[in-house]
């Protein structure tokens, strides 16, 4: 019978990645309570309205990546792509925004269908943080302060470059966008066929097109900066004197528009070079536009996403991946009596000790016991046979240490290792 695999893009997460994974959230968890945000959890799960309105109907996402089906009632649910949506939708639905300020964060995974490659897959992993209520630049500029603390703490800030743009006020876009329609109607060959269907309905998303064809006439385009408004442009030139101020490197990038349609005035992404083609880390930006647009009262918003994935690809690039935590002890025991006291003995080790040990509860042969002893890590093997059961007494062997083997009385036991 053959056997049953994942679907691809799907990948099991196997020891010892998962400790690794472990490492990267309590990070992550610890920096969201040092800069007072509170976790939300979400559904996997959502209507797909939400992501036509939400994200935008003339996106990749909506357009050609999210997995839509209906259920048994006839609704048409969307696994979904990513988190903002999700997270307007909740605060919207339970009333946590209305005349309030609310700061949260989420993790999880997020469901796409794009073609597998090293740091993109179809289902995928993101933390998301978000801020309700506050229009001023300072909170835009504390979400960048946070993520270069994360990047800091994990050791990669110096392989991560930080990219920033605005795409200005309402008004200042619509200037825009009058112009941009023009130029690329004078370039019309040169469109693919995405640009084209998006050239009236949302023109600034083929600037962030990634077919090299285009590269030049895109290169050319007239640029968002250059039809900032008096409020857009104070914005912007605040946002880059606190970076500035709090030792923040960044480059402006005009090209950076960033690929859904909620998102407004500031954007960002930290971007590595050692990820290929998958070079953003981490987006984000401003998007005052989308709780209206998804039904309550105008309210500003600002936010980013994290790619777990990748962020454990570039830790394992650069070597900052912790070392495996290696249990204390392996114990092993010989014959059903031997085998019922270890069970006591180990159990009453962990409460006390509150350090990793492994008991192998197996009645194989005390050769195959001490081969996965050595193979463990374990810095000692604690040896319960017929004769230490009649004498009272535990074996203790050093696997990591040229020292005689040597016994001792099992009630001394819990002092010797708490001595080690």
């Amino acid at each position: 019978m053959q056997l049953i695999q994942a679907i691809r893009g799907f990948n099991d997460i196997l020891p010892p990645d998962t400790f690794y994974w472990n490492f990267l959230e309590t990070h992550i968890r610890r920096l969201a309570a040092l800069y007072g945000y509170e976790e939300i959890r979400l559904p996997i799960v959502e209507k797909t309205e939400l992501f036509v309105r939400g994200v935008g109907e003339v996106t990749d996402i909506v357009e050609k990546e999210m997995y839509t089906f209906e259920d048994r009632n006839g609704d048409k649910l969307t696994l979904r792509p990513e988190g903002t949506a999700c997270c307007v939708r909740a605060v919207l639905e339970h009333g946590l925004i209305h005349n309030q300020i609310q700061r949260l964060w989420y993790s999880g995974p997020m469901f796409r269908h794009e073609r597998p490659q090293a740091g993109r897959y179809r289902e995928f992993y993101q933390a998301g943080f978000e801020v309700f209520g506050i229009a001023d630049v300072y909170i835009d500029a504390e979400l960048i302060l946070l993520t270069a603390s994360l990047w800091r703490a994990l050791g990669v800030l110096d392989k991560l470059s930080l990219q920033i743009n605005t795409l200005g006020t309402p008004a200042s876009r619509e200037a825009h966008r009058t112009v941009l329609i023009q130029y690329f109607e004078e370039h019309r060959a040169a469109l693919d066929e995405d640009s084209l269907r998006r050239l009236y309905k949302n023109p600034l998303r083929i600037l962030d097109s990634k077919n090299p064809n285009m590269a030049e006439v895109i290169a050319g385009a007239p640029k968002l900066i250059d039809f900032l408004d008096a409020d857009a442009l104070k914005y912007f030139e605040q946002l880059q004197a606190i970076l500035k101020e709090n030792g923040i490197n960044f480059t402006v990038n005009p090209s950076l528009v960033r690929g859904l349609d909620y998102y407004s005035h500031g954007v960002f992404e930290w971007v590595s070079h050692q990820l290929g083609a998958q070079a953003t880390v981490c987006a984000g930006g401003r998007y005052d536009g989308l709780v209206s647009q998804l039904g309550g009262k105008p309210t500003p918003a600002v936010g980013f996403g994290i790619g777990l994935d990748r962020v454990i690809l570039l830790l394992r690039a650069n070597e900052k991946l912790p070392t495996l935590e290696q249990p204390l002890v392996y114990v092993l025991s010989v014959g059903e009596e031997a085998k019922a006291q270890s069970m006591k003995i180990t159990e009453n080790l962990r409460q006390s000790l509150q350090k990793p040990i492994v008991n192998d509860t197996s009645l194989a042969s005390f050769k195959s016991q001490m081969k996965r002893a050595d193979k463990s890590g374990a810095k000692i093997a604690l040896i319960i046979g017929e004769d230490e059961v009649k004498a009272g007494t535990i074996s203790v062997k050093f696997l990591r240490e040229d020292r005689p083997q040597q016994a001792i009385n099992q009630a001394d036991l819990l002092g010797f290792l708490q001595n080690m």
